[in-house]
């Protein structure tokens, strides 16, 4: 069993506008069932070595608070430097793990001005509905055809109550609706955390979808005014990310019409300009 983790950043509903957030970005990171307790365990040892042996109570990590200029919550008043360490050394984990990110972004104003007609079973305006749907497309392709026969696949999301019934709408959808060759059928359940302070996939899964965020604020223009270490560790953090992405490319639906949401999703998609790691000088 494969666990798939998401969680989002950047979200404002069906308000395309908010200046402040330009980029909408949902993914996380996926968990081989065998590896779930190493990978906590690592987890667990990276945050007692931030917070010299004493982890405060009730510790759950924040991505938001960690990347704040000041730090806030349990970070408040923590060294740039060091916050900045542990995000990277929990990225780090990561490639040490061999565990792989999914992530899909979407720039808002692209969305603002495509138009989409296809018969879905959601607003094609809204970016975490066709975010959530593009990733079950990911992820039952990535089950499907790149983890083996045998392979099966759980999507663990963290709850968004707002979405929560067109989310179960769209897993019926994809699962009994239109023709059969078509359905989801390596995704064998979705759920959510029962306590996402318990859960450290989630709170990884919410560092990624951070990061990968402001790169792609970056790299739209969004954040001219950043300074360039800012924007040089936000370019280190989304290499890191984009070398544990399996499939670069977008992974179409097929059937009838679908071409017309593979095109919307190909337009308000975020992705990296040309030669960006040339250009920051990333290895």
């Amino acid at each position: 069993m494969h666990f798939f983790y998401i969680d989002e950043s950047g979200c404002t509903g069906g308000d395309l506008s908010v200046a402040s957030q330009p980029v909408f970005v949902m993914g996380g990171i996926s968990v081989r069932d065998e590896g779930w307790n190493r990978t906590q365990a690592q987890f667990t040892e990276l945050l007692s070595d931030y917070f010299d042996g004493t982890v405060p109570d009730g510790f759950e990590l924040h991505a938001s608070e960690l990347l704040n200029a000041n730090g806030e919550g349990p970070f408040a008043s923590h060294s740039l430097d060091g916050r900045l360490q542990l995000a990277r050394d929990v990225l780090n984990l990561l490639v040490d793990r061999s565990h792989q990110v999914h992530l899909f972004a979407i720039d808002k104003a692209r969305m603002a001005q495509s138009q989409c007609n296809a018969v879905v079973a959601f607003d094609t305006r809204i970016p975490y509905l066709c975010a959530f749907d593009y990733l079950v497309t990911y992820i039952n392709d990535q089950v499907k055809n790149h983890l083996g026969r045998s392979a099966r696949g759980m999507v663990i999301l963290d709850r968004k109550e707002q979405f929560s019934a067109d989310v179960e709408n769209i897993t019926h959808s994809r699962r009994y609706n239109g023709p059969a060759a078509h359905r989801v059928k390596w995704v064998v359940e979705f759920t959510y955390p029962v306590d996402s302070r318990k859960n450290p996939m989630v709170q990884i899964s919410d560092l990624v979808v951070v990061c990968a965020r402001r790169f792609f604020e970056i790299e739209g223009g969004y954040r001219d005014g950043w300074p360039a270490q800012v924007k040089q560790f936000y370019f280190e953090c989304y290499a890191l990310l984009h070398d544990r992405i399996q499939r670069k490319q977008l992974v179409e639906r097929n059937g009838r019409d679908m071409n017309l949401l593979n095109d919307h999703l190909a337009t308000v998609r975020a992705q990296p300009m040309g030669r960006w790691k040339t250009r920051y000088a990333v290895e």
